[in-house]
């Protein structure tokens, strides 16, 4: 699938979007289709994605995560002794403005690294990573969530990310990596137990727009259960996703979004169902979730949306929205059984979704460059759909 230098995606062209990009940013050359043209077996998404705009992505991605201020930490505290700068705190994801964004960037400078090991800034990016990915770093971070009063900090999106670059690393065949990956171990064991223990106190789902929907976090948890070949895990979570979604039908897909979501609840829960359920099995429970699918996305009730303030932090989330429904819309195409008639449509949306998510990944304003170039990696490079994928 892929071939150095260039990992083809798709066949929308890329150009127009990027035309906002920062002057580092090279524009992606790909021939383009009108949605009409794009076939179910093309890549939904269809980008071309090159070198030159993954290196474009790690240099913004590299200024964020060693930008310390501004910073949101949504700390508990318990004594004055624990008030501290965030990179006393995490010195190694002190950036990107929260924890959780700069974990999702180093996951991103690891996988561009990783398929463009030749891209312009490789050596920065590798530089960095070892300097933010040190043994003594990660030990610090794994002693902060060991504590009682910590046990709740970003549960469970901020680790979901974590256990994503996790699974990133363990699979390069790089000398780095494997230093970078066993770094990791201490908090990944940590949290994995905190997983363990708290699902079964979870009594119902968290479904929201935004960090805390469970149904995304099942999803990466799954992958990682799966990648690492940890089966009580792996059972764990699809007894939890079966539990909270397998009998949900007529999802109101019409109160989406809210104007602060850069997730879709609806599709987080059908992305994850996919990964559990056979593609006969799939398919029922879709007809049931969402039975007026084929009407919505082609009546307006599923469709790319805008940004009003791309300064406004919150309001931003919604570029990452546009990403977020481009990347699932794809897996559950895939995941239909072929012939069926709605992978066209979904594919044709997930088309319309990536282009208008992409005109956001650099606007200039921190308060969605610190983290949209994640998202668009994301969508891109079907994360998720094919993990035996590069």
């Amino acid at each position: 699938m892929m071939q150095r230098g260039m990992l083809s995606i798709c066949a929308v062209s890329i150009c127009a979007v990027l035309l906002g990009w920062m002057n580092t940013a090279a524009v992606v050359q790909a021939q383009a289709k009108s949605d009409a043209e794009i076939q179910v077996n093309d890549r939904p998404d269809a980008l071309s994605l090159d070198a030159a705009t993954a290196n474009a992505w790690a240099q913004m991605v590299l200024d964020g995560v060693n930008t310390e201020f501004p910073n949101k930490m949504p700390i508990v505290y318990v004594g004055e002794d624990q008030l501290k700068s965030p990179r006393e705190n995490f010195p190694a994801f002190y950036g990107c403005f929260d924890w959780h964004s700069s974990v999702h960037g180093h996951w991103l400078l690891v996988r561009t690294l990783r398929l463009f090991p030749d891209m312009e800034s490789a050596q920065q990016v590798r530089w960095e990573l070892n300097r933010h990915l040190s043994a003594e770093n990660l030990k610090q971070e794994a002693q902060f969530f060991a504590r009682e009063e910590h046990k709740t900090f970003e549960r469970m999106y901020g680790w979901a990310w974590y256990l994503r670059l996790v699974m990133e690393l363990d699979r390069w065949d790089d000398a780095d990596a494997k230093s970078w990956r066993n770094h990791l171990r201490p908090l990944e064991t940590l949290l994995v137990d905190r997983i363990q223990a708290y699902l079964p106190l979870l009594t119902f789902p968290i479904r929201t727009g935004q960090h805390t929907d469970t149904a995304f976090a099942l999803g990466q948890i799954l992958d990682y259960a799966r990648a690492m070949e940890l089966d009580d895990l792996e059972q764990q979570v699809i007894d939890r996703a079966k539990e909270f979604y397998a009998r949900d039908e007529r999802y109101p897909v019409q109160y989406e979004p809210s104007g602060h979501d850069f997730f879709s609840s609806c599709w987080n829960e059908a992305d994850l169902m996919r990964r559990i359920l056979d593609a006969q099995d799939f398919e029922s429970w879709l007809q049931q979730f969402v039975p007026e699918l084929a009407t919505q996305l082609t009546d307006g009730t599923i469709q790319p949306v805008s940004v009003s303030d791309v300064t406004d932090g919150k309001l931003v989330h919604l570029a990452g929205l546009n990403l977020h429904r481009a990347w699932c819309l794809r897996s559950v195409a895939e995941s239909l059984p072929d012939g069926q008639p709605l992978r066209q449509p979904l594919v044709e949306s997930a088309a319309r979704h990536l282009r208008s998510g992409l005109n956001y990944v650099n606007s200039g304003h921190y308060e969605g460059d610190h983290w949209l170039a994640t998202f668009a990696l994301y969508a891109m490079t079907d994360v998720g759909i094919d993990e035996s994928e590069p």
